[in-house]
């Protein structure tokens, strides 16, 4: 297992190279977020063909994770690719100045990093030598499937809401988004979930639950929610009542204006 998590960092260490030479030229990190994801989904695949366990843990971990990523990162292209950069680096820039170059550098290569950390629920049960019980399986894939097709739907909800030029300063509150304030990273920490179901019984089993946990930390409180309130806050009034109304993360029924804000 050590060969391959070493070969995979290698690998993430290269690829984030080079979008971060993307990213001098185009002045445009956005292009981080589908190289990740298709980065991690390829570790996913990389981990499926190397390892040496179960046949179907193996299965499911390249099938998974790798349509996981793919999926992700199809849409993180479509969403970024052209487009102006993310008000989350166009801050980095800001506040960086002359060391903007070696900062993106740096924080590249941590995408590398948590990438790697966030593999480990492909690794160990890839590298589980016993056969995953039937309903662990199920459970599993119902989960991911849940979770993958949750978040699709938010998304496609989302680029369907902001595509009219009405909405523009407007809150997207249609479908999932009338319950989550981020349906779409509730049902991405979802997804990590599914792996820890399969690799009940492994040696290294409990290292499965780092991921969601992390995952779910990272969104709540470094780079996903706090950076992306803050700058939905400036550029749209009603986003605040939207704060006080709406769940952060888990899809909950909105409360009416003036009751006690949900966390």
């Amino acid at each position: 297992m050590l060969a391959a998590v070493a070969l995979s960092f290698a690998g993430l260490c290269v690829v984030f190279a080079l979008a971060w030479l993307y990213q001098w030229r185009s002045h445009n990190a956005g292009m981080v977020d589908p190289v990740w994801a298709a980065a991690l989904g390829s570790v996913a695949i990389v981990a499926a063909c190397l390892g040496t366990g179960h046949p179907i843990n193996r299965a499911f971990v390249g099938v998974a994770g790798g349509l996981w990523g793919l999926r992700l990162a199809m849409h993180l292209w479509r969403r970024n690719f052209g487009h102006p950069e993310d008000a989350r680096y166009r801050q980095f820039r800001q506040q960086w100045g002359k060391h903007t170059g070696r900062n993106m550098f740096w924080f590249f290569q941590l995408q590398g990093v948590i990438a790697l950390l966030l593999a480990a629920a492909f690794f160990v049960p890839a590298f589980d030598e016993h056969a995953p019980a039937p309903l662990a399986v199920a459970v599993a894939a119902l989960i991911w499937l849940a979770a993958v097709a949750g978040e699709a739907s938010a998304d496609r909800q989302l680029r369907r809401f902001t595509a009219v030029a009405t909405h523009r300063d407007q809150v997207c509150q249609v479908g999932w988004w009338r319950y989550s304030r981020h349906p779409n990273y509730f049902f991405e920490c979802v997804h990590w979930c599914a792996y820890p179901i399969l690799a009940i019984g492994a040696p290294l089993a409990w290292i499965t639950l780092v991921p969601p946990l992390l995952m779910a930390w990272l969104l709540l409180k470094v780079s996903g929610i706090p950076l992306l309130e803050a700058h939905l806050m400036q550029s749209r009034p009603a986003y605040k009542t939207y704060m006080q109304t709406t769940s952060a993360l888990i899809p909950w029924p909105p409360r009416k204006s003036g009751e006690t804000p949900l966390p």
